[in-house]
């Protein structure tokens, strides 16, 4: 074996012996750094090195942040987790409400999905009282077993894909231009080409099946349960005044308190309805909400940003608010406490001409220790009360220093959502899954434009030219570290293969356990599912796909059945929470341990692997 091989192989477990160190780089750096030493080392040409940044699965991940992005700012993300857990009442249903994350994470990305559903279970913990990790472990569980069912629902798949496009594509050109000069005989080529969008789930999905049922059924016994973390959940936090206006358009008109889920809103109390005049109070969950009410709630910031992005629930206390969609764009919510040199104290809500004064609406007032009952129109500012605004984007920066205010910060995490866009942004979804399908069922015709990447990259395109969400919202839903770790991970596999290190370590395998396929499948599926654990998900089929090759050359078979296995073993990862980004995600909400996803994932991960080991050959003969 060459040097370059050695060198290659070398720095690829130099990488992932760093990883573990406790204060590691992170790994975007990592590759990168490995990637620069095997090209300086002539392991591969700066070419060869770089090419992984143009590769098209690198490329459709970084549109489908965007695709998903555009569903998360039009409303619809929301509106799913809602409905999901809204009427709720036991942790037996949540759980099963919570398997629909299977489906779903088979045609999105699975990251976006659990962080637009982390908080909504979070806050139905919240409200009744339940360890969030009774939850949380079956949510990462969920999503990863769903994506598996499809080529687009993790960026496993799609960088596996990617891969299987750029060799099969490479060798069919040196064919054309010379059958001699093609690396593989035809056979093995046609083994080469791209999966269709639904391929992959002939294994996923009976993985995706078992392993569900299996978190169904058994996973409750063997959750931990972190009372601590009930406590967290029920401790003192700001409480705001808050009166809503009920507009015509609202889908809250004629639904009753119960029906719209506002019982269920944590951290959130509705005192009042004030129909025209008429109060009713105490609210119960039957009473009717009609267009014109006000409703008058008490709540910390969180809900009443959940209120705001209701369509057509408006705040009442400042009819400065600017409620259409795309001025709503320019707009943000800030927190700004009141100074006693502030002008606006004695003056009540409805007269301190926030408007004029700061081009700021008043949403929502606190004011420390005290139970707010007056309208809040008529409330008489005091020094210290905090205000909820409305404000421009530049508000908090421009009067950070003023005196007119102790402290202003801007509310983290709050969007304004383009509700008027929602059926659009689904629309555009829907149709890149069919441009995606049309890989399978189309005509040859239509080949070079039903290309999964192309429709992912225009759909994202498309989402900012419609104005689903601003150019900046898309720029920053780019997962830069994810990104570079997959493109450079590609070029440290270039590396490997280049160098003759993948031929070397296909040789000893084969000599090792011999030329079994089925003994072959099971080493690789197992290295893959050990790495995956070390190591981003897409890294380990970048680094293992030119082993898969040279192994199936070695062994006389077909290349395929060993990348479908690698590619399921690398996204099935349930033993540790480095094992997939998810994990991390729910691991600090949840105030989980490690040996708690070891507990729940073992099991798990023998059956998904067992699973997948005996429908592989079937679905994709040796």
């Amino acid at each position: 074996m060459s040097t370059e091989a050695w060198i290659s192989i070398g720095v690829s477990i130099g990488v992932m012996v760093l990883m573990q160190r406790r204060h590691a780089l992170s790994p975007d750096v990592l590759f990168l750094g490995g990637l620069v030493i095997v090209t300086l080392c002539g392991a591969i040409s700066p070419e060869q090195a770089l090419a992984g940044f143009a590769n098209t699965g690198v490329l459709m991940v970084g549109a489908l942040f965007v695709v998903a992005a555009g569903l998360r700012d039009t409303g619809v993300l929301d509106w799913v987790g809602t409905r999901l857990l809204g009427r709720v009442e036991t942790e037996s249903v949540a759980m099963r409400r919570i398997a629909v994350t299977v489906p779903v994470s088979g045609f999105l990305p699975n990251t976006p999905v659990v962080a637009m559903l982390l908080p909504v279970v979070v806050d139905w913990c919240r409200k009744r009282s339940v360890s969030p990790s009774r939850l949380l472990i079956p949510l990462s569980y969920f999503s990863i077993l769903g994506g598996c069912c499809t080529l687009i629902g993790t960026s496993t798949n799609v960088v596996a894909n990617g891969l299987l496009k750029d060799e099969y594509q490479q060798d069919v050109a040196l064919a054309e231009k010379d059958p001699r000069m093609a690396r593989y005989e035809e056979t093995f080529r046609h083994d080469l080409r791209p999966m269709s969008l639904f391929e992959i789930g002939k294994a996923g999905l009976p993985c995706a099946l078992i392993g569900a049922g299996f978190l169904l059924l058994f996973a409750r016994r063997i959750l931990p349960e972190r009372q601590d973390m009930v406590k967290k959940l029920g401790e003192h936090r700001r409480e705001y005044l808050v009166e809503m206006l009920v507009r015509p358009e609202c889908r809250l008109c004629g639904q009753t308190v119960e029906a719209a889920g506002l019982r269920h809103l944590p951290g959130l109390f509705l005192i009042e309805i004030n129909r025209q005049g008429d109060i009713i109070t105490p609210v119960t969950p039957q009473d009717t909400i009609h267009a014109g009410d006000r409703l008058v709630f008490t709540g910390v910031v969180a809900t009443i940003v959940d209120l705001e992005r209701i369509p057509g629930l408006v705040p009442a206390a400042d009819m400065a608010y600017e409620f259409r969609p795309n001025e709503r764009q320019q707009r943000r919510l800030t927190e700004a406490v009141l100074s006693p040199t502030s002008p606006l104290i004695g003056n009540t809500v409805r007269r301190a001409n926030f408007r004029g004064r700061y081009g700021a609406a008043v949403v929502a007032v606190h004011r420390n220790g005290q139970q707010l009952r007056t309208k809040i129109g008529d409330i008489q500012l005091e020094p210290g009360d905090t205000l909820l605004l409305q404000t421009r984007t530049d508000f908090a920066e421009s009067f950070q220093n003023s005196p007119d205010f102790y402290l202003v910060s801007s509310v983290d995490g709050y969007a304004a959502m383009r509700h008027d866009r929602a059926w659009l942004s689904t629309l555009l979804v829907v149709g890149m899954i069919a441009w995606m399908g049309l890989e399978s069922v189309g005509p040859k015709s239509w080949a070079q434009f039903a290309n999964p990447a192309l429709a992912a990259i225009t759909v994202a395109v498309l989402m900012v030219v419609t104005r689903c969400l601003p150019a900046s919202s898309a720029r920053s839903a780019l997962d830069l570290q994810v990104l570079v770790t997959i493109a450079a991970a590609l070029g440290l596999g270039k590396a490997i293969e280049t160098s003759g290190g993948a031929a070397y370590l296909a040789e000893v395998l084969v000599d090792t356990i011999g030329a079994n396929p089925y003994v072959l499948l099971i080493a690789l599926y197992v290295m893959a599912m050990a790495f995956t654990e070390l190591l981003s998900n897409a890294a380990v089929v970048a680094m293992l796909f030119p082993i898969c090759l040279k192994v199936a050359l070695a062994a006389e078979m077909s290349p395929r059945p060993l990348l479908i296995g690698v590619t399921l073993a690398a996204s099935l990862s349930f033993l540790t929470p480095l094992g997939y980004q998810t994990n991390l995600m729910v691991m600090g909400p949840g105030g989980y341990r490690p040996s708690d996803f070891f507990r729940v994932g073992w099991p798990l991960t023998l059956l998904v692997a067992v699973t997948a080991l005996v429908v592989i050959p079937f679905a994709w003969p040796f």
